[in-house]
């Protein structure tokens, strides 16, 4: 059985950070399925699930977002001992324009959509910070598991927690 929590979001500068569902639940899991998909695979996606997420402040706010989870290396956050799982951010909008996401203060041209662990995505038109009200995304997840992980003899809970923050002062 797996399930990843995304816990209520942090609140920054009065403005208020939501997502469309606060879980995403892959029920329960079959190794034979999972291995019949995807045979001698040393680790197994589960497929991509899409949340919405939005914020809204009451005034014009810099977009600096991360995902506070403890990580599973520099590419992935972590589902414990069984996995892990991924975020990207795809079709990023401010006050209903489209907008690029970089990462943290850095001036060159790296963008990405892919929320890294310790690392912050900024909102930028034309390569510079914008400030806006509203900002909306869909939330790409994608998990995985090691093959291991399906050799258990008991139902077994894998679960991973975490939440989006506004970071100020971007």
């Amino acid at each position: 059985m797996l399930m990843l929590m995304l816990t209520n979001p942090a609140k920054a500068e009065q403005c208020s950070v939501s997502l469309s569902q606060d879980r995403v639940d892959y029920g329960r899991l079959h190794s034979g399925e999972l291995l019949v998909e995807q045979p001698g695979q040393a680790e197994l996606a589960l497929g991509k699930r899409t949340l919405n997420l939005s914020v809204v402040c009451p005034q014009p706010t810099a977009m600096a977002l991360r995902f506070d989870s403890p990580g599973a290396g520099p590419e992935a956050f972590s589902l414990g001992l069984h996995g892990s799982f991924t975020l990207g951010l795809k079709q990023p909008r401010l006050d209903g324009q489209a907008v690029e996401l970089f990462q943290g203060r850095a001036r060159s041209l790296e963008q990405g959509s892919r929320l890294l662990p310790g690392q912050t995505l900024v909102a930028r038109q034309g390569g510079v910070p914008i400030q806006g009200r509203m900002f909306t995304a869909q939330v790409e997840i994608e998990t995985y598991l090691p093959a291991s992980a399906t050799r258990v003899r008991d139902e077994t809970l894998i679960d991973g927690r975490g939440r989006f923050e506004l970071v100020p002062g971007h």
